[in-house]
């Protein structure tokens, strides 16, 4: 706009990932902004995008709008508008507007080797919300034997409900901690999974050079219960795709097992940010989460060289 403002333009909407309407307009509100975030921008105003089947429940519709517009307020942002249409599946979504300093924008391609690898939210929204749907509340006791016979667990509620925790989560603070520590690179985790969207960065960044990433699978923070629902085969078609995308990209050294694969490829709703930090600036990032009690693992680094490794410890 000027030398001092520019905007960030963003749209995103799904289909349903949670039965309660409230929360799916909450999650897909927050899923919508995290972009700007992403980018490390504010959030200044959204409109709405919807669809839903003719004779759809009015107050469910209107939940579904209360929810998004809870995280709307949040993010310090306005709803101004919208559009809604007849749709055979329902779907929720925003079209959102950000502001920035053009000198401040996170870039995928900004990371440099010896930069240190932050996550901020844990992985494990897809698998969880996949087994929760795989284990819906019309699901008849005999269902419900033969799922437990094949070895496939049931649903601990608390799981989910730490999972949806996650994602109603704004990405405003990390993002905002981000740019009190100087970081210049980002993304935010969702439909490609983990080594998706870091494989982005890795193309991004190697414009011109040399730069890998070096991903540490213990260091990698995973929602409680996942491992269970893993164990079950709990998995979104993204756990076929997005290694069939980008795996030319990701090499895996001995002693990463399959279960720690699968989460690391796997879809997030609404995930976290990736930030590659300054290498000399990552205390300053963990003490300005600190203050924002936003949460930060460190999973590894940039190096130089090319594509990602992901190493067991």
């Amino acid at each position: 706009m000027d030398n001092t403002r520019a905007l960030i333009l963003t749209t995103d909407f799904f289909t349903p990932v949670v039965d309660d309407p409230w929360t799916y307009g909450a999650i897909a509100a927050a899923n919508a902004m995290s972009d700007v975030y992403a980018m490390g921008g504010e959030v200044i105003t959204c409109l709405n995008i919807a669809g839903f089947p003719a004779g759809f429940d009015g107050e469910r519709v209107a939940q579904i709008y209360a929810g998004a517009a809870v995280k709307v307020r949040e993010a310090g942002a306005a709803i101004t508008g919208g559009h809604t249409i007849q749709s055979p599946e329902p779907f929720y979504g925003l079209s959102v507007t950000g502001i920035i300093h053009p000198d401040d924008v996170f870039r995928k391609g900004g990371a440099r080797p010896g930069d240190r690898l932050f996550l901020t939210k844990p992985l494990g929204t897809g698998i969880i919300t996949t087994a929760a749907k795989a284990m819906g509340e019309a699901e008849d006791p005999a269902q419900r034997a033969a799922r437990r016979a094949q070895g496939r667990p049931d649903l601990d509620v608390r799981d989910l409900d730490a999972a949806i925790a996650s994602m109603v989560t704004l990405n405003r603070a990390a993002a905002q901690a981000a740019q009190a520590a100087g970081v210049r690179s980002a993304t935010d985790i969702t439909g490609f999974g983990l080594l998706g969207h870091a494989s982005e960065m890795v193309v991004a960044a190697q414009r011109g050079s040399e730069t890998g990433f070096l991903i540490r699978a213990s260091k990698v923070p995973a929602l409680p219960g996942v491992w269970t629902y893993i164990e079950g085969r709990y998995f979104t078609r993204g756990s076929t795709l997005n290694p069939q995308h980008f795996g030319d990209g990701v090499r895996f050294a001995q002693g990463v097992t399959p279960a720690q694969q699968s989460l690391l490829w796997e879809v997030e709703t609404s995930g976290g940010l990736l930030v590659a930090v300054p290498a000399d600036n990552g205390e300053r990032f963990r003490s300005a989460c600190t203050e924002r009690k936003q949460a930060c693992w460190e999973i590894g680094e940039v190096v130089t060289g090319t594509g990602i490794e992901v190493v067991a410890d």
